[in-house]
């Protein structure tokens, strides 16, 4: 699995550090930290459905695992292409970023059938599909980065919304390697965030797919004269508090903050 650093940040700005493992007033969960499983070479995406059950991605293994409510771990899906963000819709699909085929996909879970949504943007298949985020019409918010590839597809990596209906839109060209990507509670907030910046990026939503002016939210804590580096996934409780996730600074990691502007 990956060392990752977690802290969270209201939507009113208050810091919170937590690497310290002490609990932190109104945010998240309270409870001890556990390691549920291990073995997994590069997990990504986790995923829970309406009973509880969690799906989550091994991506280097090509495969998606299964944690049911009693904790047994199972392999829902072999050869998945790569997938890594997943989250459910609406109807009880498993929507995926299938980042070695180049596109998003929902899976029915029953059935295990995949119905490609998204594979193509100008004629071209996508970069790398990382993560993605469901809205209640049926639309997808997705990032399209690209890590290491010389020559990749797209002539940017952006962020794209596909439509109920298969319509693809290129929403945000000008991030470096955007990331992790969630929607507000009520649905009038985009946050997307890169990892070739420590900028943590709001974009209001005029409508389903259309966004507007976007700004820096915060900045996360950076090592002192170290490479420039941004986070990976997000998340977002029902009290709209944004939890971040970081590489760690130090190793053993010593804490991370993030710096409202």
């Amino acid at each position: 699995m990956k060392t990752l650093t977690f802290f969270a940040v209201t939507l009113t700005a208050v810091i919170a550090i937590a690497q310290d493992n002490k609990p932190i007033a109104g945010i998240g969960p309270a409870g001890e930290i556990v390691q549920a499983h291990t073995g997994f070479k590069f997990t990504e995406g986790p995923a829970a459905d309406a009973q509880g059950n969690v799906y989550f991605a091994d991506i280097p293994n090509n495969r998606i695992h299964k944690v049911d409510t009693a904790g047994k771990l199972s392999t829902f899906l072999e050869d998945s292409q790569g997938c890594n963000g997943l989250m459910f819709d609406g109807r009880g699909r498993l929507v995926a970023c299938q980042g070695k085929a180049g596109r998003v996909i929902a899976i029915d879970v029953a059935t295990k059938k995949i119905e490609p949504l998204a594979d193509t943007y100008n004629g071209k298949r996508f970069n790398s599909p990382n993560d993605l985020v469901v809205d209640r019409k049926g639309g997808v918010y997705f990032t399209d980065p690209s890590f290491g590839k010389d020559a990749p597809p797209q002539d940017k990596m952006a962020v794209y919304y596909v439509a109920a209906d298969r319509k693809v839109t290129r929403l945000i060209d000008d991030l470096q390697r955007p990331n992790g990507v969630i929607l507000s509670p009520d649905e009038k907030t985009l946050y997307v965030l890169p990892s070739g910046s420590p900028d943590v990026m709001a974009y209001p939503v005029v409508s389903p797919g259309k966004l507007g002016k976007g700004r820096v939210l915060c900045q996360l804590q950076q090592v002192p004269d170290g490479q420039m580096r941004g986070g990976d996934g997000m998340s977002v409780d029902t009290a709209g508090n944004l939890y971040l996730t970081q590489p760690s600074l130090n190793n053993p990691p010593a804490g991370a903050v993030a710096k409202p502007l």
